[in-house]
């Protein structure tokens, strides 16, 4: 019984972390064209999130959680736009670190995770139906 509780606690935290994961890439994806006001603004950052292993005494074992959030401090992409209120003198406005390709990428990541622990979730729940199954005869 211990077993199946310390898989689906597991699988449950694994659910919750790449649930959040998706959570701040929909937000950088969001964002992907958002200048700043001014020349002087800066626009959207592009967010990182970690995760961290946590020990768990009462399960004995691992567990994953949402570590901090980096920003992405690589250079801010620029677009030739005079018109634009955020257009620097030369014309050019800043615009966020999001790369929609790579956000992409990362979603795709964070759903085959998500779908691989909600699979042991299933499994886990079908070996202890089977199981109980099993005792009842």
């Amino acid at each position: 019984m211990g077993d199946f509780s310390t898989s689906l606690k597991i699988a449950a935290g694994g659910l919750q972390a790449q649930s959040a994961r998706m959570r701040v890439i929909a937000e950088n994806l969001a964002n992907v064209d958002s200048a700043g006001k001014t020349p002087e603004e800066d626009p959207f950052r592009r967010r990182i999130p970690t995760f961290k292993a946590v020990f768990d005494r009462e399960m004995d074992a691992y567990n994953v959680e949402m570590g901090k959030m980096v920003l992405d401090t690589s250079e801010f992409q620029t677009r030739y736009e005079p018109g634009h209120p955020a257009a620097d003198e030369q014309g050019f406005v800043k615009y966020p670190n999001v790369n929609t390709l790579i956000e992409l990428a990362d979603m795709r990541e964070a759903q085959r995770s998500y779908e691989a622990n909600l699979n042991i979730i299933r499994s886990s729940r079908a070996m202890f139906g089977q199981t109980l199954d099993i005792l009842r005869r």
